[in-house]
């Protein structure tokens, strides 16, 4: 059974960033938090196994993930047979851009990509061959030098194609922006009714819009369906329960708003790749301060 840690890093009011370059023979760092942003890089970890706030996945020999402040992350050795496992760390503080700088027009692309962080985001293969380079020279600049590499990174990687966000948006504390009042509108109904029945009928008619036009503006603004939507602020809160909590995996469904057992345990299992109970055992224990 995991233990989830706030990790106090160390990482001064001073500095801008930290970093760690190491070759291990495996993760024994339990799951873990902390306020600081976090960018990962793994290299012949095929096999390890990486939980993201309520997202677990068994990684390939490259990995590069951004976690956001104070989301719940940790890699487990799992079936990971290699002993020279390379990895570098970056973590930086969660005001290293100030909100007056971020709204800047040529820092909006880092903006987002921080506001995406708080999901937790994957970078695909192609990426992470192309940014290895910078992240291995990275480890040996210092100074006014190395923060502008840093920024450079983060900026580069913001206009990558094909990152992945690991959690359920339901799962970060973060606000979300969808950039649209009527989405964010929408999504506030279905985060205060989540527990009960909601249909299309009822957003639209909360947005004001018919519902086939809905249908297809929320398609096409969030790249899921309206049922999708709703599903995965449900599982966001299931997610959540099932680690804060002891209650039975029934009375989790329906808090959630699943009238149907096996129909939340069949989704639940699409979207995290494990059934809730094993998703529980993965991902529980009591918060411990260190």
């Amino acid at each position: 059974m995991n233990t989830i840690y706030r990790e106090i890093t160390p990482l001064t009011e001073n500095d801008c960033f930290t970093f760690f370059s190491r070759v291990k023979q495996e993760f024994d760092f339990p799951l873990h938090y902390h306020e600081e942003f976090e960018l990962n890089f793994i290299a012949n970890g095929a096999g390890v196994k990486r939980i993201v706030g309520d997202h677990i996945e068994v990684i390939d020999d490259l990995e590069l993930v951004l976690v956001g402040s104070n989301l719940p992350h940790g890699w487990f050795t799992h079936q990971c047979q290699n002993k020279e496992i390379f990895e570098i760390t970056i973590q930086f503080h969660r005001d290293l851009f100030d909100q007056k700088f971020l709204q800047r027009n040529q820092l909006s692309f880092i903006k987002t990509l921080l506001e995406r962080a708080s999901r937790g985001i994957s970078f695909s293969r192609e990426v992470i061959e192309a940014f290895r380079p910078r992240l291995e020279i990275l480890t040996q600049k210092s100074g006014f030098e190395s923060v502008l590499e840093l920024f450079s990174i983060l900026h580069g990687l913001s206009l990558s194609h094909n990152m992945r966000l690991l959690a359920n948006s339901t799962f970060s504390t973060e606000k979300i922006n969808y950039h649209s009042r009527r989405i964010e509108k929408a999504f506030n109904y279905m985060q205060a009714n989540f527990d009960k029945e909601v249909t299309l009928a009822d957003v639209a008619k909360e947005v004001n819009m018919p519902e086939v036009s809905f249908s297809r503006f929320i398609k096409k603004r969030t790249g899921k369906t309206f049922v999708e939507s709703l599903n995965e602020i449900r599982l966001g809160h299931a997610s959540r329960l099932l680690i804060d909590t002891t209650e039975t995996i029934a009375e989790i469904s329906y808090k959630c708003g699943f009238n149907n057992l096996s129909y939340f345990n069949r989704i639940f299992r699409k979207k995290n790749g494990c059934t809730p109970k094993e998703f529980r055992q993965n991902y529980s224990g009591s918060r411990i301060y260190i």
